[in-house]
């Protein structure tokens, strides 16, 4: 896991249990205040608990069966007060928000489940710059910005074809798995393709795995500052950066093509996207490039993989954003 954000994990991890100790001194506090008798009892627990470690230094005549005898006593009366008063019988008991790992992020000698959702929570939060509008929704998606007239080439209109695009993406979103395929988004501007990312992104995030987003200018930013920037906390910055990109489940790279077109960035990219599909991680890609162009632009061996290894949903009609215009 990425350090930055493990560290935000573990931070909210050890929230939840400072959270758990303060209720359970509020809960102890209120008990001890309405049964007195409790708080007697608590004492006399403790002081068998005490007696029980005392054993072992020879500090105690009795046998540890008989320790343990007197514990559970103890411990039933305290239980059968409880129950008596309204209060179930482990009001009293350790809380805790992972009883697998007992809140320590660890369980069997791994990382525990819980963390790993912490972890992939945090990842979701750096998908801000994607789900700025708030609105990228498949609810929200309109077709009807999408014309009914069919084409000269196939016989099928922007709106059928963007239908059948909807549906694959959103039972892509609501299937999503370590068997999911990467996507591929061709198409020219303001055609939906950063949308239906978004509203994929919310929903496979929803399910727990950890999603990331970014331009394709902005990976290979992070990409160039891990690799030759002079200053040691923003190459550290980019390394976690780049960390993130390459092991999160899912990956959304939008605007493949605007970036400054050099050696580096080809190498870059190619790592990336060839590193991921050989880690089983997903990704989708979205590029106003049609095939042509993408191996004109970097080359057979990138074009290669992104036909070989993608799905393509070609996103056709007219920009949106020039349509809104038109209707006010």
């Amino acid at each position: 896991m990425e350090g930055r954000l493990l560290a935000r994990a573990r931070a909210r991890q050890e929230q939840l249990r400072s959270d758990n100790r303060a209720e359970e001194n509020r809960r102890r506090a209120e008990i001890y205040a309405r049964i007195p008798e409790v708080r007697t009892l608590d004492a006399s627990i403790r002081g068998v608990m005490a007696e029980l470690t005392g054993l072992v230094l020879g500090r105690s005549s009795r046998t540890v069966a008989e320790l343990e005898a007197e514990s559970l006593a103890l411990q039933e009366e305290r239980a059968a007060l409880l129950r008596e008063n309204g209060y179930p019988k482990d009001y009293l008991d350790p809380i805790f928000a992972c009883p697998v790992c007992r809140d320590t992020g660890w369980a069997d000698g791994k990382i525990c489940d819980c963390l790993s959702r912490l972890y992939k929570q945090e990842q979701t939060r750096e998908l801000a710059p994607l789900l700025r509008q708030g609105d990228q929704t498949f609810e929200s998606f309109r077709l009807d910005y999408y014309s009914p007239v069919s084409g000269e080439e196939d016989g099928r209109s922007p709106r059928e074809e963007m239908t059948e695009v909807f549906q694959i993406c959103r039972a892509y979103a609501n299937g999503f798995s370590d068997r999911s395929p990467n996507l591929l988004f061709t198409g020219g501007p303001g055609l939906g393709k950063t949308f239906l990312s978004a509203a994929i992104a919310q929903v496979v995030a929803d399910k727990g795995f950890g999603v990331a987003y970014d331009t394709a200018t902005g990976l290979l930013t992070a990409f160039e500052r891990e690799k030759f920037s002079r200053d040691t906390d923003e190459q550290s910055d980019a390394a976690s950066r780049v960390r993130q990109l390459l092991s999160c489940d899912l990956l959304i790279l939008d605007d493949l093509g605007t970036e400054m077109p050099t050696a580096f960035t080809q190498s870059a990219l190619y790592s990336l996207l060839d590193g991921r599909l050989r880690a089983g991680k997903k990704t989708i890609v979205s590029t106003n490039l049609d095939r042509t162009g993408i191996a004109e632009r970097y080359g057979s061996a990138l074009a290669s993989r992104l036909e070989g290894e993608y799905e393509w949903l070609a996103f056709r009609g007219r920009d949106i954003r020039a349509l809104r215009k038109e209707r006010g």
